[in-house]
């Protein structure tokens, strides 16, 4: 991918507050700003994937000139001023050398796929029309010397490569990340333009792998960050390309799988804005690529976090799409699910009839059993996960008796290997249980999810159980509820 960033001559500048863009974004969201960004990009017939976040890091100095597309897109948005005038540097004195001599030579056809080159002087920015995937936490407070961090010249492909494979973690969970060696005398060869093989594929679905089986057993928010950096430099390895097409399918395809892993990190710790550029990193890999498999996860993933953030009929129709996508691939398990997302977007809307035909659906194609076409990624789907979507969408409609049934299913069938979703579950009985008006058994339940806090961290389900805190205070004097709301009250906040 195309980097939206240049890379400073000067790495350890503070960054300065870009005051003229935020006072042409006026009164606009930074959201709001950055669709019209998006806007004024088809207008030109550039691509550019600008969101709030990338709003964000223009205002806060951390963008000091941007790419040729944005460029572009924003030198149309406002004839008649130069990037000085929206608070850019100028690009020599932010490239140095290296990029007068880029600015001097003739431009290329932006339209075709990004490729990054590198110089004796410095990186040189790639004249594509993709952005890479940046983090909100590009670099972890307590690690200044972060080999994640994309903006030093010297961050090229072999460093790259190396970060990759051996990040180590913030928490005893994110450093299980770490082990993905890639052999000595390959970084010892000292050579930056060396292409991806298929070693580092390899890693890359390996990465894929310990990210899920981390969150399974941990939950998210202790992941994030980290989990982050793999994806970042995942990209910089295809920019880098590979030494064979069957190599860069892999890429891609890790690639996009790790993009859809990370932001359900993201998503689970409550960072919705950073999992929705993530699923759409993913699915415009999934589209590129040609990959229906990949189309649909992400598809998929998408419509929960819709109906997460209050867009159930987002999540309707993004449900809707996975499935077309995903029909002629072969996997009912995988249809089955699909239709649970889109049972929880009819919830959402408050349509019982849409839902009830949904989960009819889901229970039905789950019932074909599974098959070879089934995906990797869908192996935290069994009868647990189907019970526990379909508690949520009860709840959702308001029917807490039904769905404390089939919150209470779903943890006691569920594999003691999840940990996170037991303690997911659990937290769903305890709310149902709560506000169905039996708050001694909501009590008794929400002990056993803070029993299971000190494994598992999870933005959701710690909100949860705040919930059914507050639910459960009118009721202190029941049996076991005034010693769950004492412990609740202990808990560490959030951030």
């Amino acid at each position: 991918m195309a980097s939206s960033t240049v890379t400073s001559s000067q790495p350890n500048r503070p960054a300065r507050p870009n005051l003229a863009f935020r006072r042409v974004r006026g009164q606009r969201s930074p959201a709001e700003f950055a669709a019209l960004v998006r806007r004024a990009a088809r207008e030109i017939g550039e691509r550019v994937s600008c969101d709030a976040r990338y709003i964000g890091r223009v205002e806060a100095g951390e963008i000091r000139c941007p790419n040729y597309a944005y460029e572009r897109v924003f030198l149309h948005m406002f004839p008649g001023r130069t990037l000085t005038d929206l608070g850019f540097a100028s690009r020599s004195s932010v490239r140095g050398r290296g990029a007068r001599m880029d600015e001097e030579a003739p431009l290329t056809d932006t339209t075709s796929p990004a490729h990054t080159t590198s110089g004796a002087h410095g990186v040189r920015e790639t004249h594509g029309v993709y952005e890479p995937y940046e983090t909100q936490d590009r670099q972890d407070p307590q690690d200044p010397q972060n080999p994640y961090d994309m903006h030093h010249d010297h961050e090229e492909s072999d460093v790259l490569r190396r970060a990759f494979m051996t990040g180590g973690g913030a928490t005893v969970a994110a450093a299980s990340l770490a082990p993905l060696g890639l052999p000595h005398d390959a970084l010892a060869a000292g050579r930056p333009s060396l292409r991806a093989g298929t070693r580092e594929a390899s890693a890359l679905e390996e990465a894929v792998r310990r990210i899920r089986l981390l969150d399974d057993r941990h939950g998210a928010d202790g992941l994030y960050r980290r989990a982050a950096a793999p994806l970042r430099t995942a990209y910089a390895l295809l920019d880098a390309g590979a030494t064979r097409q069957a190599t860069a399918d892999r890429l891609h395809l890790g690639a996009g799988e790790l993009a859809i892993s990370v932001g359900w990190l993201a998503h689970d710790s409550g960072r919705y804005d950073d999992a929705r550029s993530h699923y759409a990193e993913a699915l415009a890999t999934a589209r590129m690529t040609g990959d229906p498999a990949l189309e649909a996860h992400a598809f998929c993933n998408t419509a929960f976090l819709a109906r997460d953030s209050g867009r159930p009929r987002e999540a309707v129709r993004a449900a809707q799409a996975a499935q077309r996508v995903a029909r002629p691939l072969g996997s009912a398990r995988l249809m089955s699910l699909l239709a649970l997302r889109e049972a929880g977007g009819w919830a959402g809307l408050a349509d019982r009839t849409g839902c009830e035909q949904a989960l009819v659906r889901a229970q039905a194609l789950y019932g074909r059993g599974p098959c070879d076409a089934d995906p990797e990624w869908m192996s935290f789907y069994g009868e647990a996960e189907l019970e526990g979507l379909e508690a949520q969408c009860w709840s959702t409609l308001g029917d807490w008796q039904r769905a404390a049934r089939h919150a209470g299913r779903a943890a006691h069938l569920q594999d003691p290997h999840f940990t996170r979703n037991i303690a997911l579950y659990t937290a769903e009985l305890a709310d149902d249980l709560a506000r169905g008006g039996r708050p001694d058994e909501a009590a008794t339940a929400g002990m056993r999810v803070l029993d299971l806090l000190d494994e598992v961290q999870s933005s959701r389900i710690q909100t949860m159980l705040a919930g059914t805190a507050r639910v459960l205070l009118p009721h202190r004097r029941a049996s076991g509820v005034s010693t769950f709301l004492e412990r609740h009250a202990s808990l560490p906040r959030m951030a």
